[in-house]
Parts: C-alpha cells; structure tokens; sequence
C-alpha cells in the first residue's frame, strides 16, 4: 500500500516538477551512515527520522481518552472532594467566616464605585464564592466585586445614564457581566489561559498603582463630605482634575470628614498596631492576625453603632449621609436584559474590562499558587470566572473578579480547599437576609475610608519600583507611563498603554536581537570537592610511584574549553585570553528565537564579522574591475591597498549554536541559504562546512535538513574515496544509557565522542573500552546520517578540527 502512496506521490512530483531531493539527501545520508557504522561496528546504528505532517495530526486529534480528560478537568473537585475530612473543614470554617466578615462592607462599598446601589455589591460577592469553588484550582482564590473593576463598570453605567436612560443602571451592569463571562468562559474553555502571560509583571503594577491611585483620589471627597448632599464637581474626572478640583472645594468640608477621617486613621492604626505586637510577641501572631484582618468589619460596626446612635430618631434627615435602604433577599433577581442597543453602547469598554478580569484574576491566583506550593490552570480559571459571571447577573450580580486583599486574608486564614468559599457564601446571605436595617446606618464617609483603604494597598511602593530598574530599566518606562496615563487620563487608556507598550517592547527585543561569535578558553574547576579528595589520595602515594594527572576521574573535566563572547560582551573578565577555536573557523550563537523578524539582522552580524575577519579565498575569482560590486571596487588602478587582508585566513567553517531556537520558518530557513550561497561564492571554489550544535526540536532539524544542511552534499564533497567524512559524535553505553552518571570517583564515563574515520577517540576514553573495543555496546546519541548536526558546541568544534586537514586542496593561495 506504502509502494501504491509512493508511486502517486511521485507522478504529482513529475507533474508539478517538483524536485523531491534537490540536495541528495538520501544518498548523503545512506552514504554517512554507512561509513560511520562500519568504522565502529560496536556502535549501534540510529538514523534519524523526520516528523511528518500526519504525526503532528495525529498529536493534536482528540482521542477519547483526552475527550475524557477534558471534560474532567472541567470540575477540579472531583479530584479532592471525596478525601474532605474534618481537619479541612475547621480550616475552611475559620477562613470562610473571616473572610465573610471582609467582603460584607468590602462588597457595598466597592456597589458605590460602580454607581450602583449596596445590595448588588452584596449579590456579587455571593455569586462569586458560591458558584468558584466548583471549579477553582486555587484554594486561596475569592472571587467578588473589586475596587479596579467596579470602577470601569461604574464608568459604564454613569455614561448610560446619560446615553440610554430608559434603562436602569443594573441591568447595563448585569449585561456587561453576561458578556464578560461569556468571553473568558470561551477563553477558558478553548485552553487559551496562556493568553494571559502576554501582559508583563510591569504592566500589571502600573495598572493597579494607577488604578489605586484613581479610585483613592476619587474616594476622598466623599470621605471629606466635600461633595455631598451637593455634588460640586465629578469624581469620574481624570485624577489630576479630580485632586485640584478636591483642593479648590476643601471650604466646604463637613461634619462628615470626621466620620471619614477617623475611620482611615483607625484602621491604619489597628493594622500597625498588630503588626507592631507581632514581631514583638511572635507567640500571639495568629491571633493578632485575626485582630487586623476583622478591622474593617470592626470600624464598620463601631461607625455604624455611632450612627445609629445620632440618627436614629432623625432617619428623614440625618446629621449626616448614611448608606440608605438596603432590600431584604435577592428582590432583584431575573433573567438579565441582552440586546443589541445595551451590547452596542458598551463594545468600546468591552477590551479594557476584560483585560482587567483576566490579569486580576490570573496574576493573584498565580501568585499565592507558587507562595502556597500549588500549581494552577490558568485556563481552568478562566473557565471558572467565566461561569461565576454568566450565572451571577441572574441573582443581579454585576461584573466580579478575584480581590488581591482578601484572597490574602483567606491565605493567611488557614484555608485547606475551595469549599471555603461555601462557608463565605452563607455569612453574605446571612447578611442579606438578617443585617438589612442595620445598613441602613453605614456612614457614606466611613465607607469611602474602607474603599481608600484596600486600594492603597495595590499602590506598588518605591521598592518595587526600584526592584524593577535593577532588573529592566526599560520596563520602568511601561511602569510610569502606564501609571501617568491613569492619572491624566482614564483607567482603560492606561489598561490600553501599558498593554501596546509592553508589546511594542516585546517586538523591539526581537528584531533587534544579535548574535554573538564565541571563543575557545581554556579554564579549569578550583574548589572542587572530589578534586582536593584526590590529591589527598595521591600524596599518600610513594615519592617514587609516578602519578599522572587527570582531570576526567569521576566523570568530570576539571579543565575543559568553554565557549564565550569573543568580545567579552558577557561581562566576563577581559583578561581572559578568548579567540577563535582555528583560523577561518567561526562559533555564532544565536541568542533569540531566529524567526522572521529578526533573521537578517542575525545573519547580517555573521556575515560582517565572517568578512572583517577573513579574505576572499581566490581574489582573482571576481575577474575584471567591472565585474566586482559596486560597493567593494577595490584599489584604483596602479595603487596597492595597504591593509592586513593578505594576513587573514580563509573562510573554511562556520559553526552555529542553536540552543536559543525552538522553531524557524520558511523566511529564516531562505534567509541562511541565501547566506550559504554567498559564503561560497565568497570562498569560491572552496566550500563553507555549516555545523549545527544544540537543535533539539525536530522540527527545525527537518527544515535544516530541507534546505540542505545537516549533511554534507554529494555535490559540494570533493574528497577522494574513503576518505568523504569523519563523522564525530555522542554515544553513550546501551546498558547504562538510561542510568544517570555518578560522582563517585572511579565511575566509568557512560557519554563519549567517536570518530568514523579510524579507531582513535576524542575525549576521554572509559576503562571498559580500552581492552576490547567491542565488549560494549553502545548507541549513537543523535542519528549517524546527518554528521553536521552536533550534540554541543564542543562536539561540532572536535568535528571541524579533525576532518580540516583532510579537506581536499582545491584552490591554494
């Protein structure tokens, strides 16, 4: 049948003039094979295989077994909960009713931010933890309205009270939620969770500090009561407007700035305080712990008993602005509102509240997964914070995402699994069912102080900051320029600045990544444990037994030849003598991907140092004056240039470190044949050898080998017979090939090189070969048919150096 396919297969060729081997492949390759196995017969014979198109298919075809799977990663619990235990729920317990305690005040507050009234704050923190933990893959994880997303869906709804009035706030809020949801769930669903890491640690601080800062400048009116019951100014204004705007009406400051003000100065006080007692009494830490995490829930009870005290018989007009009438139950509860009017005022939003959804979400959990040693899914994750916003607006949830502050109290809590957020669930619908009249007395101002509160704490401090210039100045650019467009402009053109930035830098990196030429030097190990053992051992020895040094006992080279910047760009010391590993011999290491974007410049620098550092193997080759580019002409006639060129070697190798490249394309591929194609019109009528060290992927060694490298070519090889190629490579001994090396001293080394031009070896040589060179069987590391891809640099520089005398002399100078 194969026979049958092959035959087709050939008639299109011959149809299409299609040149199946243009380069010899499969002669070159028999032919390497060959002569490598029949020098060392001991050697078991490996050719490599290219990858097909119908492997990658078959890799990426569902079978039923991932369909399986797919679907059962879908609910995480099932892998947990049938081991839940009573430990775990006293942990969960504990966690749950603090948290509870927190999302309570946390969630009417941040309703304000949204424009929205205090029990939809309320709706949303219950959807969230209630419907997460059937998904979650963070234990630490509380999902519920946040300062940063209430405040773009409060934008929102302010600007469809103006646009569309006829519909009411929620609803807009609830559709934005289904549309959110709906978006990320698909996310989620399609595993596309990795999306997410396109958006840099940087870009994700500046959006939170500048978001920080937006909401807490935007809070501190009503905290001062500056700016009610009369709203003199807008609060939704760009930040610098709304600070000299808070400046301008400080005269009218109120009572309420003592609700306010208090309330701020005691939670500071309360938190530092508790830090205070706890690095001073390390015994009592728990509980003072728990002290400054129910701070919030503490001020708002002692404001809200204040309050209560002074307008409780004055409700028609209190001393000053209360929380006002919260409904009993979810009276609010309904099939959201979809239609294209409400969907169409909000799609140029649509981006920027996503981007917050995703990088809140996936960045907190990220973060207290490696904290708590724990692995997440990103696209699980997703998948949950899709689902928990599609089904939240049926109850009147808006938009919720996960809360930096008390996913770290729920941590720091003693938490054991996501049923936590069950015991969550049940303390807000406690509250939304028995606590409803006593809301009613929450001062405004006091609320303001909590909202001012949590989000400073997302301000990245100075020490981040100059974390961040120690590490990548440039990215402190994104930081401050994300930060300063929040500031003089709106949260979601932040969101939008610092994304493009962040990207825009990622493609500068690219293209203008450079490759580097690397020298041999010559170094050794100084403190190594097993080399001072052995020279303990060899002065017990007798003075007249003669001992011969060896750096290769034990399985490790304590000198060795290492590879690095011939210009010492590295930052290595400049006093190490680094050069080139033989003369026209040239080791470039690409430091990038070597893709599209930046192939040229890659083979640009390799080209330009090949050319300073050689001559032109036959000058003569270029012919009459006319002939020669118009950019390199030459003397003028009668007059000899005085130059070192007569002194430079002859271009004869080019090795290339590949161990930064996973994949190439058609456009990288054409880019280094072309560079092939000069290098040998360049070294005419010699030929370049091309050595590749360290390709791991077979992929880009099967567009290698396509283009024709890997081999060498039968109709670049001029070498008489018997003599075409000594193959060196990596082989290491068939019973212990899967067995780790050891340290001990007198272990055998079980990785060597081999050469296929006679019995001599490269490298050391183990002990169990030197009697009977086939009493061990050994396996060839990479495939015998392609002698020009190499296991290191190292390998490839032993390939070059052994077969350059025995190049045929095809042209002498």
């Amino acid at each position: 049948m194969s026979t049958t396919w092959t035959k087709i297969g050939h008639g299109f060729a011959w149809f299409f003039s299609l040149h199946l081997d243009p380069y010899g492949q499969e002669e070159a390759e028999r032919t390497d094979s060959r002569n490598a196995s029949q020098a060392h017969p001991n050697v078991e014979p490996y050719d490599e295989r290219d990858p097909t198109a119908g492997e990658w298919i078959l890799s990426v075809t569902p079978t039923p077994s991932s369909i399986f799977n797919y679907f059962y990663r879908l609910f995480p619990l099932l892998h947990w909960i049938t081991r839940y235990n009573l430990t775990w729920f006293i942990g969960d317990l504990i966690a749950g009713i603090t948290v509870g305690a927190v999302v309570v005040p946390q969630g009417m507050a941040y309703a304000q931010l949204a424009n929205l009234e205090p029990q939809y704050g309320l709706y949303s923190s219950f959807m969230g933890v209630l419907i997460y933990w059937f998904f979650a893959t963070s234990k630490d994880i509380t999902i519920g309205p946040v300062a940063v997303m209430s405040t773009v869906t409060g934008g929102i709804v302010a600007k469809a009270a103006t646009e569309i009035p006829d519909v009411p706030g929620h609803i807009v809020a609830s559709a934005l939620a289904i549309i959110i949801g709906g978006i990320v769930c698909f996310l989620g669903l399609a595993r596309l969770g990795w999306i997410v890491d396109l958006i840099p640690l940087p870009s994700i601080a500046a959006f939170m500090t500048g978001s920080g800062l937006n909401i807490a400048v935007g809070q501190i009116p009503t905290m001062m009561g500056m700016n009610t019951p009369k709203k003199r100014f807008s609060t939704r204004d760009a930040t610098y407007l709304v600070i000299i705007n808070t400046l301008k009406n400080l005269r009218y400051t109120t009572i309420e700035a003592a609700m306010g003000l208090t309330a701020l100065l005691m939670l500071y006080i309360i938190r530092s305080t508790c830090s205070y007692l706890a690095k001073k009494y390390p015994h009592r830490e728990r509980m003072l712990f728990f002290v400054s995490t129910l701070r919030t829930a503490f001020v708002i009870l002692l404001y809200t008993a204040i309050s209560a005290g002074v307008n409780v018989n004055r409700r028609t007009n209190p001393l000053f602005t209360v929380l006002g009438e919260v409904p009993r139950g979810f009276q609010h509860a309904a099939v959201p509102q979809l239609n294209p009017r409400i969907i169409s005022f909000f799609l140029s939003e649509l981006p920027a509240a996503v981007i917050v959804v995703l990088i809140e979400h996936i960045s907190i959990s990220k973060s207290f997964g490696r904290v708590n040693n724990y692995v997440i899914d990103p696209s699980q994750e997703l998948v949950a914070i899709g689902v928990s916003n599609l089904l939240g607006p049926f109850l009147g949830a808006y938009p919720a995402t996960g809360s930096f502050s008390r996913t770290a109290i729920k941590a720091k809590s003693g938490v054991r699994t996501p049923f936590a957020g069950v015991i969550t669930a049940l303390v807000v619908l406690l509250a939304i069912y028995a606590l409803t009249a006593v809301f009613w007395y929450i001062p405004q101002a006091s609320l303001a102080a909590v909202i001012i509160h949590a989000v400073l704490d997302v301000v990245s401090p100075p020490n981040v900051v100059y974390q961040f210039w120690r590490i990548s100045p440039l990215e402190v650019i994104i930081f401050f320029a994300g930060v300063l467009v929040t500031i003089f402009d709106t949260i979601e053109d932040g969101i939008y600045t610092t994304v493009c930035v962040s990207f825009a830098v990622f493609i500068f990196r690219l293209f203008q990544a450079k490759g580097r030429f690397l020298g041999v030097a010559k170094v050794r190990t100084i403190g190594d444990l097993r080399s001072s053992r052995r020279t303990s051992e060899s002065q017990t020895l007798s003075q007249d037994q003669k001992v011969t040094p060896s750096f290769r006992e034990g399985g490790i080279s304590s000198e060795r030849n290492l590879f690095i910047p011939i210009d010492h760009e590295d930052n290595s010391n400049p006093r190490v003598s680094v050069t080139h590993p033989y003369p026209g011999v040239f080791i470039y290491q690409f430091t990038e991907l070597f893709n599209y974007p930046n192939a040229t410049r890659f083979l640009d620098g390799l080209t330009t140092g090949i050319f300073k550092a050689t001559r032109r193997t036959d000058p003569e080759s270029i012919g009459r004056l006319g002939d020669r580019p118009w950019n390199d002409p030459g003397p003028r006639k009668g007059k000899v240039l005085l130059d070192d060129v007569e002194e430079r070697p002859t271009l004869r190798a080019v090795i290339l470190d590949c161990a930064a490249i996973n994949d190439v394309d058609v456009t990288s591929v054409q880019a280094l044949i072309d560079v092939r194609n000069q290098l040998d019109r360049y070294t005419t009528p010699d030929i370049v050898e091309w050595h590749f060290a360290n390709v791991r992927n077979p992929w880009t060694r099967r567009a290698l080998v396509a283009a024709g490298f890997g081999f060498l070519q039968p109709k670049r090889g001029n070498a008489e017979p018997g003599r075409r190629w000594k193959s060196i490579f990596s082989v290491a001994d068939l019973a212990d090939a899967a067995s780790p090396l050891s340290s001990n001293t007198g272990e055998k080394t079980v990785v060597e090189k081999r050469t296929s031009g006679g019995d001599e070896e490269i490298g050391a040589q183990p002990p169990s070969i030197d009697g009977d060179d086939g009493a061990t069987r050994q396996v060839p590391l990479y495939g015998l048919n392609r002698p020009f891809f190499h296991a290191d640099v190292q390998e490839a520089l032993d390939a070059v150096l052994e077969n350059i005398e025995y190049r045929p002399p095809v042209f002498r100078a």
